[in-house]
């Protein structure tokens, strides 16, 4: 069997970059396809930077054909859309399905994004309910194998400061080992790895992954 083409959306963010740092190492991949807004400056031959605009299909469909895994772990913040909701839409929700869609129609066997703890169409918080509005629509979606991590708190260093995570994990760290598993703040880096490693798996249908799940995962996958 050759080596995959995966494809990576939000490889500039947290757990994105961690990801991006685990396939460039990852002896089973050959190419990894990097879609990215603006230009970014990659050296090692396996990565192919891809510029698009998500909002052009046609060209958002042409960089998923091919591949055989899709990561997606794009998202965006109040802060950055100015609290306008359908700005947040367009990129948390927008991008995510459409990139599985696309995956679909490409015949793309494995699709992996992640989504968050607590995700419920049916919820009453914004964000949560986005988040579950992501899940129900990708599910649906005829792939092989769907991925779904739902993480609490990501620990690890952002380039952008988030105050309410901020203050959610000073607050939960001290205590995390009351916590119900679910709960408990997980490192990016961790997510990451059970990512990847759900890739190897053979599992088909979807699947989604908690705290435990992922560090099961993570440790299965701990490359050096």
């Amino acid at each position: 069997m050759g080596k995959k083409t995966v494809v990576l959306i939000g490889a500039t963010g947290l757990v994105g970059s961690h990801l991006l740092q685990l396939a460039k190492n990852d002896p089973d991949i050959g190419l990894i396809k990097v879609l990215s807004r603006r230009p970014i400056t990659y050296t090692n031959p396996k990565i192919q930077l891809e510029i698009i605009d998500f909002s052009d299909h046609d060209a958002f469909k042409s960089v998923i054909r091919g591949s055989d895994v899709v990561f997606c772990s794009v998202g965006t913040t109040n802060k950055k859309v100015g609290g306008d909701k359908e700005e947040y839409r367009k990129v948390d929700y927008d991008i995510t399905v459409n990139a599985a869609k696309f995956c679909a129609e490409a015949g793309c066997s494995h699709f992996a994004f992640v989504s968050a703890l607590g995700a419920n169409s049916q919820s009453n918080n914004f964000y949560l309910q986005l988040k579950g509005q992501i899940e129900d629509e990708v599910s649906q979606m005829k792939i092989d194998t769907i991925s779904i991590f739902r993480p609490s708190f990501l620990l690890g260093n952002r380039k952008e400061f988030r105050l309410g995570e901020h203050i959610g994990i000073l607050l939960m760290k001290p205590i995390s080992f009351l916590l119900p598993s679910r709960m408990k703040p997980i490192e990016a880096r961790a997510v990451a790895k059970s990512m990847l490693a759900a890739t190897k798996t053979g599992r088909k249908g979807v699947g989604i992954f908690h705290f435990k799940e992922m560090q099961e995962l993570s440790d299965e996958h701990d490359p050096s």
